[in-house]
C-alpha cells in the first residue's frame, strides 16, 4: 500500500469519531486538523501540527508550513489533503478518499465521508510520497 492509500484509508478509518475541536485523539474526538495529523501519521509523515486556532482562522499559510516537506497537488486523488475555505475566514481540511472526502463535520458532530464533488473551493492541496 502507498503512503498515500494510508493517508486515505486513515482517514476513513476515523470515520465515526466524535468531532472535538482542536481534538488530537480519536479516543477523546479529532476535529479536521486532527483527522489529517492522524492520516498524515498513518502515511508515514511526521511534523509540527497547528495548534492554538479557532473555528474562525484564515491564515492559509500557517497550515501549509506545518506540512512542509509535502508535495503540493491539484487534490484529486486519494489521499492529497485539501485545505478549502469552508465560509469567511474559516478554513477547513479534508482528505480525499475514492469516494469523495474524510473530513470533521462540526454540525454533524463527528467525523463523516462526503461523497462527491465538495461544496467549498480549495484553496490549497497537498501530497504524501511525492517531491
Amino acid at each position: 500500500m502507498s503512503p498515500a492509500d494510508r493517508v486515505a484509508a486513515a482517514a476513513q478509518a476515523a470515520v465515526g469519531v466524535p468531532f472535538r475541536l482542536q481534538g488530537r485523539d480519536p479516543e477523546s474526538g479529532l476535529d479536521c486538523v486532527g483527522v489529517v495529523a492522524l492520516s498524515l501519521t498513518a502515511g508515514g509523515h511526521e511534523g509540527p501540527v497547528p495548534a492554538g486556532y479557532g473555528l474562525r482562522c484564515g491564515d492559509a499559510a500557517r497550515y501549509r508550513s506545518c506540512w512542509a516537506g509535502l508535495a503540493d497537488a491539484d487534490g484529486s486523488r486519494p489521499g492529497d489533503v485539501l485545505l478549502c475555505l469552508a465560509g469567511p475566514r474559516q478554513l477547513h481540511l479534508a482528505v480525499r478518499t475514492p469516494a469523495g472526502v474524510v473530513h470533521a463535520d462540526a454540525g454533524l458532530r463527528r467525523v463523516v465521508e462526503r461523497p462527491g464533488a465538495l461544496p467549498w473551493p480549495v484553496l490549497m492541496a497537498w501530497r504524501i510520497g511525492e517531491s
